[in-house]
């Protein structure tokens, strides 16, 4: 099966070598996304888990959408912060962004690459034939 590199132009740049999307089959499968506006490279938010968390969530979906998918795609997500106290903010906002059949989800408390980074969120996603 081959696979297809998913960019967006208005997305935030990776700051490593991979790619911000991979479509193998019918999976798309997003890189961990952190709180950085896309239009000037700059953290969302620092030290405020939801605000961090709503530009976590904007990140994928532009992904997303570069690929033809929406948040009603997600199968899965996997959730990082930073500070366990974090998740009932995180959760609060991840709730408006999945009202309706929300992913699987798995969510780990470690410590983030960036230390202005509260959340990353990676993802899964399935493509509708």
């Amino acid at each position: 099966m081959s696979k297809k590199v998913i960019e967006a132009s208005n997305a935030p740049k990776p700051v490593g070598p991979y790619s911000p999307g991979i479509q193998v089959g019918d999976l798309l499968f997003l890189s961990g996304q952190g709180a950085i506006d896309p239009s000037n490279g700059k953290w969302v938010g620092v030290g405020d888990i939801k605000a961090q968390t709503k530009r976590v969530l904007e990140n994928l979906q532009i992904v997303l959408n570069a690929a033809g998918l929406s948040m009603d795609d997600v199968a899965k997500t996997t959730v990082f912060l930073r500070k366990a106290s974090d998740f009932q903010g995180m959760n609060e906002v991840y709730r408006t962004f999945f009202a309706m059949s929300p992913p699987a989800r798995s969510t780990i408390v470690t410590d983030l690459l960036f230390p202005e980074m509260l959340v990353e969120i990676e993802a899964v996603a399935h493509l509708r034939k």
